[in-house]
């Protein structure tokens, strides 16, 4: 897997492990970080197995009132029923703050089965946004502890009987962000390391090419 940043305020696309994400910014989010908290993070992207479990970092500079993350991608059951988490830092571990099955009403053009939470005090902070797959919760309240298929083997999705949803739902997941100050994706450990063999080829070959001048 590798990552590329592209496009005027970019697109952060994680290629053949699972899924691409994109990031939509204003000028004004880049250039007034006190508009931040009236800012919606918007990412979009596909998983490939029923395991897979997307991560997005995200910072509150200072306590906020009215802190929102939801999914919009269920629709009506064209996509997989996602169920989502946020966790809160806790040393070198996240410890959970509150997971989400269903929950369409945190804003328009979510469905039935999409999933979000709402948060009406959040101290400022690092937090981990997460969404999986129905009924992919966490099993107990770090993240170290992991999540229910974790044990599993992957299954596509679309070989996938996804409970209470059955077969031939889509890959695609969209989630937002509202009342936050940052948001990053947090790349799979497998993402480095494929990261490093691709720095470590690269090294080589200008090595190669400066032996050979």
């Amino acid at each position: 897997m590798f990552l590329f940043i592209h496009g005027s305020f970019g697109s952060l696309d994680k290629i053949s492990g699972g899924f691409h994400m994109m990031k939509k910014l204003t000028l004004a989010i880049l250039l007034v970080s006190s508009a931040s908290h009236a800012a919606v993070f918007d990412f979009s992207g596909s998983i490939n197995f029923h395991k897979d479990v997307v991560k997005l970092g995200f910072t509150l500079n200072q306590t906020n009132t009215d802190v929102k993350v939801w999914t919009d991608s269920f629709r009506n059951g064209v996509n997989f029923d996602p169920i989502t988490a946020v966790w809160q830092k806790s040393g070198q571990d996240w410890k959970l703050l509150e997971q989400n099955d269903d929950d369409g009403s945190i804003a328009a053009g979510q469905t039935r089965y999409d999933s979000g939470l709402k948060f009406t005090s959040l101290g400022a902070g690092e937090y981990l946004f997460t969404i999986a797959t129905y009924n992919n919760s966490a099993v107990g309240p770090l993240l170290s502890n992991g999540f229910v298929f974790d044990g599993q083997a992957p299954i596509r999705l679309e070989d996938w009987n996804q409970p209470a949803n059955g077969l031939n739902r889509g890959k695609e997941w969209s989630v937002h962000l509202s009342g936050v100050d940052t948001v990053t994706p947090v790349p799979e450990p497998e993402t480095y390391a494929l990261m490093g063999m691709g720095l470590l080829g690269l090294l080589g070959a200008a090595r190669r090419r400066k032996a050979a001048a």
